[in-house]
């Protein structure tokens, strides 16, 4: 069974992140949307939060699951027996950022290759960070999220605002 994982923080999962997952489906049996424990970024919603937007995001793909996890990424994907890193490029700059932890991976585990995905064109200016932003700011963010990451969306910022 050929296994990939799409770490990230997923703060919250776009459809650009689905878009991707998605596309992984077309090339391996198995995919492990891995939702990251970090304590550096300051997360929207907590990891536990995360993990049950995914999971209600990619619920109707049976060859996709999501997982948690903390430290370094080549541990977990030695510990989940992938083959495969998958991650998305929306841009040049993506890119740099991601050719050097790809490099970095290698160097730390050989034994696995870093594969990057290309979201469909109308997703390539999607981030999470430009979705909180739209959402805090007011703005429909239906066209950059399931439905239900929505409501989550909507709710925390109320909370945040009360």
């Amino acid at each position: 069974m050929r296994t990939a994982i799409y770490p990230g923080s997923f703060d919250p999962f776009t459809n650009g992140h689905l878009d991707v997952v998605q596309r992984a489906t077309r090339l391996f049996d198995r995919v492990v949307v891995a939702v990251a424990r970090s304590d550096s970024k300051h997360a929207l919603f907590t990891v536990e939060e995360r993990l049950g937007l995914v999971r209600e995001s990619i619920r109707s793909m049976p060859n996709v699951e999501a997982d948690a996890f903390e430290g370094l990424l080549v541990e977990y994907v030695q510990r989940q027996s992938a083959q495969a890193v998958v991650r998305g490029l929306r841009a040049i700059s993506d890119f740099e950022f991601e050719f050097q932890m790809a490099l970095m991976n290698r160097k730390l585990n050989e034994n696995f290759e870093t594969i990057f995905m290309m979201p469909k064109d109308t997703y390539t200016f999607l981030s999470s960070r430009i979705v909180k932003e739209i959402a805090r700011l007011g703005g429909d963010v239906s066209p950059f999220v399931p439905p239900h990451v929505q409501s989550a969306l909507a709710a925390r910022l109320a909370t945040e605002k009360a």
